[in-house]
Formats: C-alpha cells, structure tokens, sequence
C-alpha cells in the first residue's frame, strides 16, 4: 500500500511541517553564568583550617620544657597520664 498519495498523510505531513518550522522559531533562552555563595560558618571553618595547618607538628617550646624537668629530675608523671597519652595518640 502505498501513503505518498494519499491526501491525508499529505495533509497531517503539511500541518507537522508548520509545527516544525514554527518550534525554530522559539526564542533561545538566554544562559545565565553560575555563581557560587559560602555560608559564614564554611568561611570560618577555612580559617580555622588554615590557622591549624599553619601550625608546627611538635610544639618545641612544651618539648624544651620538658627535657629541663627530666634533667633536673622533676619529670614524674603518673602512670595515669602516660596510659592516657598513649592512646590519645592519633596516627
């Protein structure tokens, strides 16, 4: 069976034509540039990051401290706090 002749597939294919040339003719939406806000407390958490990664790994100053009271024999810590550096340790 043959449809090319038939007036109304010729019709229906006419009316869709107008739809397609008509939908080309839609205004492109215009593209907006993203953007992106920080919360306050994301602000203020990058600073305490920073201010932590700034500091030093051993605090020399509590090390010194300690050498002179094992040097001078005043270093005698509990066996309490020794157990509780010990797993206060983070790896």
């Amino acid at each position: 069976m043959k449809i090319n002749n038939n007036p109304n597939i010729q019709k229906i294919l006419g009316a869709y034509n107008k739809n397609i040339k008509g939908s080309n003719k839609l205004e492109k939406p215009k593209m907006q540039k993203d953007k992106i806000e920080i919360s306050e407390s994301a602000k203020e958490f990058q600073i305490a990051l920073n201010a932590y990664k700034k500091l030093p790994e051993v605090r020399k100053e509590k090390v010194e401290e300690i050498k002179k009271q094992i040097a001078s024999g005043n270093y005698n810590p509990s066996a309490e706090e020794i157990v509780n550096s010990m797993f206060d340790k983070k790896v």
